[in-house]
């Protein structure tokens, strides 16, 4: 006899970085499986230590870290725990990274710039890292900078649910608070019934991080409930200059849509003096102690990014989820 031949069946491992645990945990109860049990700490110096509890050999391991600030302490611990697991022979290891770090550097505006969401990939890839599983890049190019699968989630149809059921009944535009913003905004006119499309024509500073000057609005919306849609909420400034625009043009409502709640300082000072009437993200990142602006919905992405898990877990299909988006 030339061979051994073994029956192995297939197990899903799922890991929790330290930066948002309770994501992990509800993305757990959804797959009805537990976070393996880690040690995670850091020394003096501020070197990360990462240590599971439990044997990884052979395992379909996933990964989940939400990177919040600090935001380069959780990729380092990132790294770190793809390292351990391929070390301890774990068999395919993908990185769930419901809000991906760097993302707005996808490409040099002058010369002498770096790419920074092309590191971040050669890192995971580098560190040991199979696949990446994430929700709403800033930019769709970024799924080539990985040399391997990527899984681009969509959190339109949880946020649009919720809109459609909320302000379906009221005349609606959908708008894109830049024009880098209107192939979504696109998406969610189809996904509305075609309401009429809007978007804030602005200039933005390149030597002025998170500054704009918006310009004018352009489109349909006076008397109508205008919905700002956007990937990111960071210091808030994009987003609320767009409603003070469609305020000032007529609008009888501003809501805001938004998957990723970043919320960098003054972004809460920013959003309760901004003429908006609900600002809806995901839980993609953990929000600030004590955010409460009195018009804030938070909506889980959770399932979704479960039901992803258990599709690649299964090698079934991801695409499916989104009708072919992605």
């Amino acid at each position: 006899m030339g061979s051994i031949s073994a029956e192995n069946s297939k197990s899903l491992m799922l890991f929790s970085g330290r930066a948002y645990p309770e994501l992990a945990e509800e993305i757990g109860r959804h797959l009805g499986v537990a976070p393996t049990p880690t040690d995670a700490y850091s020394f003096a110096n501020g070197e990360l230590f990462v240590r599971y509890q439990e044997s990884v050999r052979g395992s379909d391991a996933f990964v989940v870290q939400s990177m919040t600030a600090p935001i380069n302490r959780w990729m380092m611990e990132t790294l770190i725990m793809v390292d351990a697991l391929k070390r301890g022979s774990a068999k395919r290891i993908t990185v769930v990274l419901p809000f991906y770090p760097y993302a707005r550097q996808d490409k040099k505006h002058r010369g002498r710039e770096p790419i920074s969401a092309r590191l971040m990939a050669d890192l995971l890839k580098t560190a040991g890292a199979n696949r990446i599983l994430t929700v709403d890049l800033h930019t769709a190019q970024i799924q080539g900078f990985f040399d391997g699968p990527v899984d681009h989630l969509f959190a339109m149809e949880t946020l649009a649910s919720y809109m459609q059921g909320k302000y379906g009944e009221r005349p609606l535009t959908v708008v894109a608070p830049d024009s880098g913003r209107v192939r979504v905004a696109e998406r969610w006119t189809d996904r509305l019934g075609g309401c009429p499309l809007a978007f804030i024509h602005k200039t933005r500073d390149p030597l002025r991080p998170n500054e704009v000057v918006a310009n004018t609005v352009v489109g349909d919306v006076k008397d109508r409930v205008c919905l700002v849609v956007d990937d990111m909420i960071d210091t808030g400034g994009t987003i609320c200059r767009a409603a003070e625009m469609l305020a000032d043009a007529g609008a009888a409502d501003v809501v805001v849509a938004a998957t990723h709640p970043i919320f960098s300082e003054p972004a809460l000072e920013r959003l309760a003096a901004a003429p908006t009437s609900e600002v809806v993200v995901t839980n993609t990142l953990p929000l600030p102690p004590g955010t409460d602006l009195g018009k804030l919905t938070v909506l889980s992405i959770a399932p979704l990014i479960a039901q992803a898990i258990r599709e690649v877990f299964t090698d079934g299909s991801v695409t499916t989820l989104f009708g072919g988006l992605s």
